[in-house]
């Protein structure tokens, strides 16, 4: 169904990842636009979805608003448990992960993601967050699922510094450096696109969003994407999504404050 409401390119991006997650199933999930995701996902078609967060929160009581962070007292409000760091770490090493939900200042072809430093390690430009959890959630979710902004600084050639492994270098790099078989980046959302990796686990174009044109995709890339030869387009927001969505972040502490332009490419 069309949009009657306006939204925004994030709003764009935070409904098309929410989309990609399956009834029943966890989550790990990172810190802004992957918590409003999976809360999206659990109050529309995924209410039974499983959101564990990697300070030790694990499936708490749907929030009146989304949490400050990972380690936000509401992550743990009516949980099943108020665990620790290290028991949900191990919680993925035992093979729990379905979903791994990650942000990510730089992002490459083979989806090896950067959150530590923008320029050398010794003298960085911007020192970022860091790891965190999304080393192991990338290392050993099955599926990891990034939402990122895309543009020529963070869509690149080479990282600055590899915080999560996607591909590595490409085809086994993963199981040679001894992670676990069939895990890794499935897909990467951003305000253009959705992406897939291909057979050589390289960045792959799925779906465009709307008012996006393919020129767009490459014109924000360093590196060459591969464009399937059956891009579909994503389906616009619905109004309730878009309300849900908004519900969700009342304080604009992951949403914008919204403007009279309809979503578009730039």
């Amino acid at each position: 169904m069309l949009s009657k409401l306006e939204y925004t390119q994030t709003e764009m991006m935070i409904v098309a990842a929410s989309r990609l997650l399956e009834d029943g199933k966890t989550v790990f999930t990172g810190t802004g636009m992957p918590i409003l995701a999976a809360l999206l996902a659990q109050n529309t078609r995924a209410p039974k979805l499983a959101i564990i967060y990697e300070a030790g929160g694990m499936c708490p009581h749907q929030p009146s608003t989304i949490p400050l962070s990972v380690g936000d007292s509401m992550t743990t409000y009516k949980a099943i448990m108020a665990a620790s760091m290290d028991y949900v770490m191990s919680f993925i090493q035992a093979g729990y992960g379905e979903y791994a939900f990650l942000g990510a200042a730089q992002i490459d072809m083979y989806g090896n993601i950067n959150t530590t430093v923008i320029g050398p390690y010794d003298k960085p430009k911007v020192r970022l967050p860091g790891s965190g959890g999304a080393n192991d959630f990338g290392s050993l979710c099955w599926r990891t699922i990034i939402i990122m902004r895309q543009d020529k600084r963070r869509f690149v050639e080479k990282l600055d510094f590899l915080t999560t492994p996607g591909y590595l270098t490409g085809p086994g790099a993963r199981e040679k450096a001894g992670l676990p078989r069939n895990t890794g980046p499935w897909r990467v959302v951003t305000q253009l696109g959705i992406y897939g990796f291909d057979d050589d686990k390289k960045m792959t174009l799925l779906s465009i969003h709307p008012n996006v044109e393919i020129k767009n995709i490459q014109e924000n890339s360093c590196f060459p994407i591969k464009i399937s030869d059956k891009v579909e387009t994503t389906p616009e927001p619905t109004d309730k999504e878009l309300k849900i969505l908004r519900s969700l972040d009342p304080y604009h502490i992951v949403l914008p404050i919204r403007n009279s332009n309809r979503n578009c490419a730039h």
